[in-house]
């Protein structure tokens, strides 16, 4: 009876932290981008994301999924809408079109986006960047703060390399280096860290943070700046221009966004 409980005791620990491992494995995420230029298109891209396309990924079993729009974005000239898609593997990435084709309640839920004419397009241009989670954090982490969701900033960071090779060391600056253990000691909310495996500009890696205000933000990043860990690798020849281009986007979720 003893060598049986133990048995199950074992058995129980193991499903424990298989469980666990795999709630933490999603290695891969999307971010959709739909660029519009009217509040006409704006309307349709969230009825269709709230109503139809939102709902379609949960029956997928896909969750945790952020909705994001441009600090002032109504006066940009490139009006978007961002979408973070976690993912469990690249062959989910790649057989979701066509799974989400054969959903007939997303079909009818999403009548009005997916029929759209040709005189009447729901948006400007759509694109699709597919990401791996970096080793130190391969999988989504959702913010641990507690203020209202409208209140938060999230800051979209990417950061494209010169060469695949200067590239490779920006990465391993946020692995190997440091640089994300100190983004987590500050309290950064990191969302995901991730290599762009396809999309418009490569080499490339994004990032993205979670703050409950703007004062909040720029506290944070006034904290990293400081910090002695950032001062040495900052100042460490090695890493140095690992980046030819870098793009900070300051986002607002939306009332529907799940994160």
């Amino acid at each position: 009876m003893k060598i049986r409980f133990l048995v199950l005791l074992a058995l129980l620990v193991s499903f424990s932290i298989t469980s666990i491992s795999q709630s933490r494995s999603q290695t891969y995420f999307e971010i959709k981008v739909y660029h519009f230029e009217s509040l006409n298109q704006e309307a349709m891209i969230d009825g269709y994301l709230k109503d139809a396309f939102l709902p379609a990924l949960h029956r997928t079993g896909i969750k945790n999924i952020g909705v994001f729009k441009p600090v002032g974005n109504d006066t940009l000239a490139d009006k978007r809408v961002y979408v973070l898609i976690p993912l469990k593997s690249a062959i989910q990435y790649a057989d979701l079109p066509e799974i989400l084709s054969k959903d007939s309640k997303l079909q009818a839920d999403g009548r009005t986006y997916l029929e759209a004419t040709p005189d009447k397009v729901p948006y400007k241009r759509m694109e699709s960047i597919f990401l791996k989670g970096f080793a130190d954090m391969p999988y989504l982490q959702l913010p641990s703060l507690k203020n209202d969701l409208s209140k938060r900033v999230y800051e979209l960071r990417s950061y494209e390399g010169p060469t695949e090779k200067m590239y490779a060391r920006k990465v391993e600056m946020f692995n190997k280096g440091g640089e994300i253990a100190l983004f987590k000691r500050l309290g950064f909310n990191a969302l995901f860290y991730g290599s762009v495996i396809a999309g418009s500009r490569m080499p490339n890696l994004m990032y993205m943070t979670t703050f409950e205000d703007m004062p909040s933000r720029d506290a944070h990043w006034k904290a990293f700046s400081a910090s002695p860990e950032w001062k040495e690798l900052s100042a460490m020849e090695y890493y140095k221009r690992t980046v030819s281009r870098n793009e900070t986007i300051l986002l607002k979720p939306v009332s529907y966004s799940e994160i």
